[in-house]
């Protein structure tokens, strides 16, 4: 179960560019869930957050748990990258623009590791490998919210 969580239902598997497809396929699937997420508790933000606190927790969980057989940080391990991607998506209005906007963003922020985020790779098991992304998530996330305000999205 853990290896079938942490790989993002399998797509770790794919050897190049599995983080890339993570952070697509979590666009994807947010938007196509949104206005259901968005309806399901009179709150818009409640289910979104709820869902991005519930994946975290688990990919910690899981990220430690196959850092044993596969090692740390394995390319396989793409949990994490949806985790960033659901945090680069919190507060924001779903459409087109936003989604492309904070992919391009959240991959930027994951791939470049600017501001502290490389440093939060280093840190051991499951916190490593998922708090890196969730600060290029966050990162993601002021900057779209940024562009939001600025009437640039």
């Amino acid at each position: 179960m853990h290896k079938l969580i942490a790989t993002g239902l399998g797509i770790g598997y794919i050897r190049k560019g599995g983080g890339t497809v993570a952070a697509v396929v979590c666009c994807g699937v947010w938007y196509l869930a949104w206005p259901a997420m968005a309806q399901a508790s009179g709150a818009p933000i409640l289910v979104p957050l709820l869902v991005t606190g519930l994946i975290t927790v688990i990919g910690i969980w899981s990220a430690n748990v196959v850092e044993a057989e596969w090692g740390k940080d394995s390319y396989r391990v793409v949990i994490d990258e949806v985790a960033g991607m659901c945090l680069s998506l919190l507060f924001i209005p779903i459409n087109e623009k936003t989604l492309l906007a904070g992919l391009f963003l959240f991959r930027l922020f994951d791939i470049a590791k600017p501001f502290g985020i490389r440093k939060l790779e280093k840190l051991s098991g499951g916190w490593g490998v998922m708090l890196d992304d969730l600060l290029a998530g966050l990162y993601a996330n002021i900057v779209l919210q940024v562009a939001l305000g600025l009437g640039i999205l």
